[in-house]
C-alpha cells in the first residue's frame, strides 16, 4: 500500500469560481494525475469559493477540521482594472502560506496570475490547457509532500 492509497488520506481542493472554465481544468488534471499515482479520486473533496481572496480562510477552516492531509488552492487571477491583480495574488499566497505554517497541514498552490490576459479564445484555450498541467504538477507535489511527511513520521517514531 502506498501512502496515497492509505485510507486516512483526504485531499481538499478549494477552487475559485471566477474563470471557472479555466480553473476547473486544474481540478481535472489533479484528479487524473492523483489516481495515476495510486491515489483514489473519492479521497479528493472539492470546495467552491467565489474568488481567490476567499481561498486562505476556507483553507484554514478545512485545515483546522483535521480531516485533510493536504489542501490545494486554485484560482486564475487576472487584471480586472479594479485593483492590482499582483496584489491579490500575493495576498492569497501569503495567506495560504500562513495557513500551512499555523496548522501543519500542507497547502499547495495552483493560484496563477498572467502578466497579460485578454478574453480571447486563443488565450482562454492556452490557459485551459496550462491549468491541466498545473493540476498534474500539484498532484505530483502533493504526493511528494505526503510521502516526505510519512518518512518524517517514521524517523520521529
Amino acid at each position: 500500500m502506498t501512502v496515497l492509497s492509505h485510507p486516512s488520506i483526504r485531499i481538499a481542493i478549494v477552487r475559485a469560481r471566477w474563470h471557472a472554465d479555466i480553473v476547473d481544468q486544474c481540478v481535472d488534471g489533479f484528479i487524473a494525475q492523483w489516481t495515476s499515482l495510486g491515489g483514489n479520486a473519492a479521497d479528493v473533496e472539492i470546495f467552491d469559493v467565489p474568488g481567490a481572496l476567499e481561498i486562505p480562510l476556507h483553507a484554514q477552516m478545512l485545515a483546522k477540521s483535521g480531516r485533510y492531509s493536504a489542501i490545494l488552492g486554485t484560482a486564475f487571477i487576472v487584471d480586472g482594472g479594479i485593483y492590482r491583480h499582483d496584489f491579490v495574488a500575493g495576498t492569497v499566497l501569503d495567506g495560504m502560506m500562513r495557513v500551512q505554517l499555523d496548522t501543519n497541514v500542507p497547502v499547495l498552490s495552483a493560484v496563477l496570475t498572467p502578466h497579460n490576459f485578454q478574453e480571447c479564445e486563443s488565450l482562454i484555450a492556452f490557459f485551459r490547457d496550462h491549468f491541466v498541467i498545473k493540476g498534474e504538477e500539484a498532484a505530483n507535489a502533493c504526493a511528494q509532500i505526503l510521502d516526505a511527511r510519512a518518512k518524517l513520521t517514521l524517523i520521529n517514531a
